[in-house]
């Protein structure tokens, strides 16, 4: 296909983010509903579980960071 045969769309940065963490392989995602990240948490848990992984929504932001470090260090 050339660049003016590729069909375009007009996505919003949630929607970007989220499409790109799942073509990259990310298989889990831990996060906290706070404006402006509220979209991305949900869209992830929406979709990943599609894709075979994992979203969590932890209690606190803390949380949440605690969850992605320590799949990281299992994951090794």
């Amino acid at each position: 296909m050339t660049a003016s045969t590729v069909p375009r769309e007009l996505v919003d940065g949630a929607t970007a983010i989220v499409r790109g963490a799942l073509d990259a392989g990310c298989t889990f995602f831990a996060g906290y509903p706070i404006t402006p990240a509220s979209s991305i948490l949900a869209a992830m848990m929406r979709e990943l579980p599609k894709a075979g992984g994992v979203a969590i929504q932890g209690e606190e932001e803390i949380a949440s960071i605690g969850m992605c470090l320590g799949i990281r260090r299992e994951a090794w």
